[in-house]
């Protein structure tokens, strides 16, 4: 039969503990993560004890293995994600996402105290080379990666924080402007859409296309509308949530939910353009013909946009649509011009994003004031309109030199 180990004053120990008879101080012998034997020791057996249960904790939570530099840049992300607590789940789940499928179990295997700035540099130019990321993914990733080795350079576990400086390089040898979505053109815009209003497989795609172009909303801002955000009296789109998916749970299933805006400067009213309140009135003719959509999402019903199964629609399948129709008007108009013995106007690769930033382009080379443009479109810094207002109004400037050119007529 097993006998109790005590102490010199007939208290039962634990296993692991012991009080050694030469000064009669508790020491706590165990086994660190690394395999190491370790020892922690203490005047009186409460003392003991409380430093047992801190090390417990810092056990579970992985500090142990954190401060001892020992951490994986996996570990240390894990660290960083488990401290924002503010974040949405959306993106949440898109950051979750990115690191899984691009840095988890690969690059972030490293050990965390022995990457260097040139390790990380290396492995941007992997993923945009050999993995065909465009620059802007990389900047998401950047974004998680930086913040975690600079938790680890707060925590005193690393000196510097190698990844300061990546993208500069990145950006400044891939070209400044590389990335950037540009908007469509007069031409192209017009071409785009009289094809789809007149095309006897793509029609029906006609009315989101033009509130999207119209309105200049993000995505899940349209797909989100409901039929009460929407005043056919005064003419007006209230703004006020979107339409988002993002994954739960381990299989990451996609489930449709409702989210704030972006910012808060995304809750915003939208006048409606004629043709914009035309493609609303359709699309509620086409519903009461054929039915509404009665999806409920987070409380939420009376959705304006809805697929063949009654569904709200995602952007997925209106950046595919897209896409459908670009390639089949190519396709034509490469034969048209052949025929007719001119130069194609072709329609470039875009995404419903590029539909946003178009309408902010019109808007601003037919608006002056910033501050109306950045409360149409929602941004949240004025730098972003900025830009587009900047690129916008530099492509007017030839046009606006030969207007001046035959209005003086001085010359």
């Amino acid at each position: 039969m097993a006998v109790s180990r005590k102490d010199f004053r007939g208290r039962v120990l634990r296993k692991g503990e012991v009080q050694r008879s030469s000064d009669k101080k508790y020491m706590y012998t165990y086994t660190d993560p690394l395999g190491k034997r370790k020892y922690i020791y203490a005047n009186d057996l409460i003392t003991l004890r409380e430093k047992e249960k801190q090390l417990i904790k810092k056990q579970l939570d992985g500090l142990d293995i954190y401060v001892s530099g020992r951490a994986t840049i996996d570990n240390t992300f894990d660290r960083y994600i488990s401290t924002k607590f503010d974040l949405k789940e959306t993106t949440k789940s898109n950051y979750m996402y990115m690191y899984d499928r691009y840095v988890r179990n690969s690059f972030g295997r490293k050990k965390i105290a022995e990457v260097n700035y040139s390790d990380i540099l290396q492995y941007y130019y992997y993923l945009l080379k050999e993995k065909k990321l465009g620059i802007n993914t990389l900047g998401v990733i950047h974004t998680l990666l930086r913040p975690t080795f600079q938790l680890a350079v707060r925590d005193n576990i690393i000196y510097k924080n190698p990844a300061d400086g990546v993208m500069k390089e990145i950006s400044r040898k891939a070209g400044k402007n590389k990335g950037i979505r540009h908007a469509l053109t007069i031409e192209q815009q017009r071409a785009f859409m009289d094809y789809t209003a007149n095309h006897p497989v793509y029609c029906h795609w006609w009315a989101i296309f033009t509130i999207l172009l119209g309105t200049g909303c993000r995505v899940g801002e349209a797909t989100g509308l409901r039929w009460e955000d929407l005043d056919f009296e005064k003419r007006l789109i209230s703004i006020n949530h979107e339409l988002v998916y993002y994954a739960i749970g381990a299989k990451r299933k996609s489930e449709a939910h409702i989210s704030l805006p972006k910012t808060e400067a995304g809750i915003r009213v939208i006048p409606m353009m004629d043709i914009v309140y035309d493609a609303f009135q359709l699309l509620y003719e086409e519903q009461e013909e054929n039915g509404f959509n009665t999806e409920i999402i987070d409380g939420m019903s009376g959705f304006v946009f809805c697929n063949r199964y009654g569904k709200t629609l995602k952007g997925g399948p209106i950046n595919k649509a897209i896409k459908r129709v670009t390639n089949s008007y190519n396709n034509e108009e490469i034969i048209n011009a052949k025929k007719e013995n001119r130069e194609p106007l072709i329609l470039p690769d875009f995404s419903c994003h590029h539909l946003r930033h178009t309408f902010c382009t019109r808007l601003c080379e037919n608006e002056s004031n910033l501050k109306v443009i950045q409360t149409i479109m929602g941004h949240k810094n004025i730098e972003t309109t900025m830009d587009i207002y900047a690129e916008a109004t530099g492509r007017k400037l030839q046009e606006t030199m030969e207007m001046l050119s035959i209005k003086l007529d001085v010359f």
